[in-house]
């Protein structure tokens, strides 16, 4: 009988049985890292989403509060500025701030939340 050379079967099936589970916990491995970006890429796009939507209910809020001066009747003697009408004067100045880009996103919220109370 001639001696085999080289490497016997079960080592060989040893071999592929360790590189087969490497190349499993490896492909799980960034299957799941995949997972996560995807999933924190979905929280700051809904993020971004629900800022847009509270920009536009204050925007809207806004518009409500503001009267033109064809809708506002005259009134016989002038009236003491509401608080609401000051803060509302505030705001749009913040606002006009931040559109000639005196003022940061960030600058605007903190200024705007003093306002706000």
């Amino acid at each position: 009988m001639s001696r085999r050379r080289g490497p016997g079967l079960l080592r060989t099936m040893g071999r592929a049985a360790a590189v087969t589970a490497t190349a499993t916990v490896t492909n799980r491995a960034v299957n799941n890292a995949m997972d996560r970006k995807a999933m924190q890429a979905q929280a700051a796009q809904n993020a971004a989403m629900q800022t847009q939507i509270e920009m536009e209910q204050m925007k809207a809020q806004l518009a409500t509060l503001q009267v033109t001066p064809s809708q506002a009747t005259a009134p016989t003697a002038p009236a003491p500025p509401s608080p609401q009408t000051d803060l509302l004067a505030q705001l749009q100045q913040l606002a006009q701030l931040k559109e000639a880009g005196m003022l940061t996103e960030e600058e605007f919220q903190i200024a705007k939340a003093k306002i706000l109370g």
